[in-house]
C-alpha cells in the first residue's frame, strides 16, 4: 500500500489531475468531495478524454471523467482478499480507507512488489521448485 495518498477534488479541472499524476508519477487519484471518496480518476481516463476532438483538459472537470464505482477496502483487509478481488474484477487499484477517510492506495504495482517479496523467500522458492518438477517418468506438460 502507498500511504499518504494524493487526492483531488471532484470540481478540479482535468489539467490539474494530469499535472499531479505527472509530478508524483502515479496512475490513480482518489476523488474527494467534501472529504468523502466519490470516485477515482486514472491515467487511462485522462487518455480517453485527451483523444476527444476539441476538448480541453482545462474545461473538463474531474467528476466528468472519473469512475464513480471505486473498489475500496478497509485498512487491515487481508492482502489475499484484495489481490483476489483486483484480479477477478480487473481493478487497477484499491483505495484503502480508515474511519471513512482515504489513508492509502494499493495498486497492481504494489501487488507485484508483494509477489516479488514472497518469491524471494528461500522457503517459497523451494516449494515452488518442488511443485514444478515433473513426476518421474512422465514427460513435461
Amino acid at each position: 500500500m502507498t500511504p499518504a495518498v494524493h487526492t483531488i477534488g471532484s470540481d478540479r479541472p482535468l489539467r490539474e489531475a494530469h499535472a499531479l499524476m505527472g509530478k508524483f508519477r502515479i496512475r490513480h487519484l482518489p476523488v474527494l468531495e467534501g472529504g468523502r471518496l466519490v470516485g477515482l480518476i486514472s491515467e487511462r481516463d485522462l487518455a480517453i478524454v485527451e483523444t476527444l476532438p476539441s476538448v480541453s483538459l482545462d474545461e473538463v472537470q474531474v467528476d466528468d471523467a472519473m469512475t464513480s464505482e471505486v473498489y475500496a477496502v478497509e485498512r487491515g483487509t487481508p492482502l489475499a482478499e484484495v489481490a483476489s478481488q483486483m484480479a477477478r474484477h480487473r481493478y487497477g487499484s484499491a483505495v484503502v480507507m480508515e474511519n471513512g477517510k482515504v489513508c492509502g492506495i494499493f495498486t497492481a504495482i504494489d501487488a507485484l512488489r508483494s509477489l516479488d517479496f514472497l518469491l524471494s523467500s528461500p522457503e517459497v522458492r523451494h516449494v515452488l521448485h518442488a511443485a514444478m518438477i515433473p513426476a518421474q517418468g512422465l514427460p513435461p506438460a
